[in-house]
């Protein structure tokens, strides 16, 4: 299954869920659970239930224990001590599995109530403490709530399976933990995920206990435990009998619930990157050849063809995307950044299928050890060991970095006027004099992308722990949570990079518009000066550029009423002068206005100098002064004109392709980020009244903000996955 496929029906099945939340319900069997099940039952609180069949399956598991032990075999973690320690041999089966669970709560939590506090130092070394507090800013010591549910959740499906040999109350009180919302505090630091993840699962199996020690992510008591918590819910505590402690400790599923959580939002970000990748290519007045289906075919890698017919299909529509010819001495080709998107992204869409194929299986793997098989025959190995997941997550943040970096580069290109085919510096909508706009987002998004670099090394800094014993640690639960670091740097690039390529696109709108109204006031000004008779009834003839005018321009702007007279001699001058025009757009743009359209009409004099019959005139002189002199007062006037009209009422979605306009239009009118100018960031006035009765302070990075925490909480990737389901 491809990437697309994946995604599609990944958000199918989670809007499913969500949609009928009330009323749905995920039924665990030990090797069903999905994805979007975990995230809408961690991030949503939609139920979950064991099926019936997996009930007996346990007990039949549990039955071959006891006979095993009435037999007096030895079996690791049941009657011998754990890790290196698994030479020694007890009688004392439930004591050994209180002991293990208790020594596994060494994790670091804030101070809560019942902890230990230390005596007052004297007060004379009190003046001199350094309190890191102050310095340590907003991380979290422990798993989000998100993250727990997920925990819980994947271990039941591990549990059920019925090779642990655990009693079915153990699953149906974690079910309690869900239904009640009674979630443990689990430290977010101290796995290395080798013999599992042992102790954030061990606070699972704390807070199933009713243990005092316990603390719960309570909504509503900051400092509520775990026995309360039991109490208020009406809930008997388990007392974990043989094997039952290290059956709950002993497997992968809190770096797995990291993962898939992860891998979900990278999934919505990689297919956001296509979207992004389409509209660049229209910022940049990009071509279509790049997609061109060719080739494809002659190589026919299934990331390269997948992401390469997707951001064909996004272009669908554009008015903004040339054919480029190689004209006027521009590049033959796009740049790398939006001519080898699909060479690049394909491959890491391919790292993301298999990355989502491996989280998938860790999700619906019984991962304790020993394992009971059907026989009763108790198995001793290592599928606690959770390489998989680390190998998931690695390729995961290589393929965001790599993402990051693509959109940088696509980014800096976009805003380089140097690179920008003609938009201004900075994107800029005023004087490029008077304001740097997008200056600052080049330096953040500079900034991201490095970080990205960082965040993409792999997680190998192996420690030989536990007495020797765990001499290979997968490490997944870290790599699982930096994984998750770099979703939300790239999602403050991509926040950047979205406003920043809907400011061009506003500015290519505004460039046409003005083009299409300002082409027969042009030829008109060149009849002024040069015709010497009326033209034929089709002259001007109609601009080369099939776009309307915004219906919310000015009238005299929008529908400029001219006469049609010019003097057939001069039609190819006209013609020429405005090829040159067009030209000297491009190579002005770092020019404010007052400067801008004088060196713009004096670039023109090449033409008329050049051109046999105008050039030997006895008054060609003052009138190439002349005619320079009006149009450059023509042009300021009507694109100042144009510019102040088109930042109250410009929309330039009628340009764009399927994917640029829903995602501009979402941005513009559902986000309510505007066409950024230096007056709209400059002291803010009473009428800009905000909820709270002051006055809004917009700043770029506010509205950036804005755009991040919608990536962040899903609505800009439901915006993403209904593209796709449009175009595809």
């Amino acid at each position: 299954m491809n990437h697309t496929d994946i995604v599609l029906r990944e958000w199918e099945s989670l809007e499913s869920l969500i949609c009928r939340k009330d009323s749905a319900t995920v039924v665990l069997t030990g090797n069903t659970l999905t994805i979007p099940d975990v995230i809408a039952v961690a991030r949503y609180n939609v139920l979950s239930d064991i099926d019936v069949a997996a009930i007996k399956v346990m007990e039949k598991s549990l039955s071959m224990l006891e006979k095993r032990m009435l037999s007096g075999d030895v079996i690791y973690g049941v009657n011998t001590g754990f890790g290196g320690s698994a030479d020694i041999r007890t009688k004392k089966l439930i004591e050994l599995q209180r002991a293990l669970i208790r020594e596994l709560h060494y994790g670091i939590l804030p101070t809560g109530e019942r902890d230990h506090r230390p005596l007052p130092l004297e007060e004379v070394l009190a003046k001199h403490r350094l309190d890191l507090s102050l310095e340590s800013g907003l991380e979290s010591t422990y798993l989000p709530r998100s993250w727990a549910r997920a925990s819980i959740l994947i271990r039941i499906n591990s549990l059920i399976s019925g090779c642990s040999a655990v009693r079915p109350v153990i699953v149906q009180r974690m079910q309690d933990l869900l239904k009640h919302d009674i979630i443990p505090m689990i430290p977010l630091r101290g796995s290395i995920s080798s013999s599992g993840d042992l102790s954030p699962l061990s606070y699972i199996c704390g807070a199933i206990q009713g243990k005092s020690t316990i603390r719960v992510l309570s909504r509503d008591h900051h400092h509520l435990y775990a026995d309360s918590a039991f109490t208020k819910a009406g809930l008997e505590p388990v007392v974990i009998q043989a094997k039952e402690g290290l059956a709950m400790t002993n497997g992968t599923t809190v770096s797995a619930a990291v993962a898939s959580l992860a891998l979900h939002d990278t999934h919505s970000l990689a297919l956001l990157a296509q979207i992004l990748t389409a509209m660049s290519v229209e910022a940049l007045n990009g071509t279509v050849e790049s997609f061109h289906p060719f080739f494809s075919e002659v190589r026919p890698h299934p990331g390269q063809v997948e992401s390469a017919r997707n951001i064909l299909a996004f272009l669908s529509g554009s008015k903004l995307t040339k054919v480029n010819d190689g004209a006027h001495s521009s590049l033959r080709q796009d740049r790398y950044s939006i001519r080898t998107a699909p060479q690049w992204l394909g491959p890491i869409l391919e790292d993301l299928s298999l990355a989502h194929h491996q989280v998938f299986t860790e999700c619906n793997s019984a991962t304790d050890n020993p394992l009971v098989t059907p026989e009763g025959e108790f198995i001793h190995g290592g599928n606690f060991q959770a390489k998989s997941v680390t190998s998931a997550m690695e390729k995961a943040r290589q393929g965001i970095q790599g993402i990051g970096r693509m959109l940088f580069s696509q980014c800096t290109e976009i805003i380089n006027p140097a690179t920008n085919r003609g938009l201004p510096p900075n994107l800029v909508a005023e004087d490029p004099g008077i304001s740097l706009i997008f200056k600052g987002t080049d330096l953040h998004i500079a900034s991201l992308a490095a970080e990205l670099g960082f965040l993409a090394s792999p997680v190998n800094h192996v420690q030989t722990a536990e007495m020797g014993n765990q001499s290979l640690n997968s490490l997944a639960l870290i790599s699982a949570r930096y994984t998750h670091t770099a979703n939300e740097v790239l999602s403050q690039l991509m926040a950047a990079h979205l406003i920043a390529v809907c400011q061009a696109l506003d500015l290519r709108a505004m460039h046409v518009q003005f083009l299409e109204y300002y082409y027969p006031k042009f030829f008109q000004l060149v009849d002024a000066h040069y015709a010497e008779e009326t033209a034929p009834s089709d002259f001007p003839p109609k601009i080369p550029i099939p776009i309307e005018a915004s219906a919310d321009l000015p009238k005299d702007l929008a529908e400029p009423q001219l006469k049609p007279v010019e003097p057939k001699a001069v039609k190819s001058l006209s013609e020429l002068l405005w090829t040159q025009l067009l030209a000297a757009f491009d190579t002005t743009t770092s020019m404010d206005a007052q400067e801008r359209f004088p060196a713009m009409a004096k670039s023109l004099r090449s033409v008329l100098l050049d051109h046999v019959g105008f050039n030997t005139a006895a008054d060609f002189a003052p009138r190439l002064q002349s005619f320079t002199e009006a149009l450059s007062a023509s042009l300021h006037d009507a694109w100042c004109a144009h510019r102040d009209a088109y930042l109250v009422h410009g929309d330039a979605a009628s340009l764009l392709g399927t994917a640029s306009r829903a995602m501009y239009v979402f941005l513009r009118r559902t986000l309510g980020i505007p066409l950024l100018a230096t007056r709209s960031l400059s002291t803010p006035t009473a009428d800009r009244m905000n909820g709270d009765g002051g006055v809004e302070a917009p700043t770029v990075g506010s509205y950036t903000g804005a755009v991040y925490r919608a990536l962040r909480d899903g609505t800009v990737a439901k915006v993403a996955v209904d593209i796709l389901r449009d175009s595809v």
